[in-house]
């Protein structure tokens, strides 16, 4: 055998080496592959009920929400109509107003009086 053979050995050898190699690389891809997609199968499985469960809890929530939404309103309403009475009353009857100031005060004199008296 001359040198060529021995090359021609050499060269082959080298080449069904890499060849199980390129073999080996595929064969893990392809398992690696499979074990995604059962992952990903296992995954959607599992999240497709989760997502229901969470839209059921949020329309469970949403309606407390909209009653509580529809007293604050009221609430709101019934502020407005409160403030905008006063400020008329006040605008309208401004002299009652300093009546019932000074009325206020001389109840508050008259209960501090009280107190110093009893003390």
């Amino acid at each position: 055998m001359g040198p060529g053979g021995i090359a021609t050995i050499i060269a082959s050898s080298a080449l069904f080496i890499i060849a199980i190699a390129i073999s080996y690389v595929v064969i893990r891809v392809g398992r690696f592959i499979d074990e995604a997609k059962v992952s990903l199968k296992s995954l959607t499985e599992e999240t497709a009920p989760l997502i229901d469960e969470v839209h059921t809890t949020v329309s469970l929530v949403n309606g407390p929400l909209r009653s509580f939404n529809r007293i604050t309103k009221n609430a709101e309403e019934i502020s407005d109509k409160v403030t905008d009475v006063t400020s008329s009353f006040i605008s309208k009857n401004g002299s009652a107003v300093k009546i019932a100031g000074a009325l206020l005060s001389a109840a508050s004199m008259s209960k501090s009086r009280s107190k110093k008296k009893a003390e």
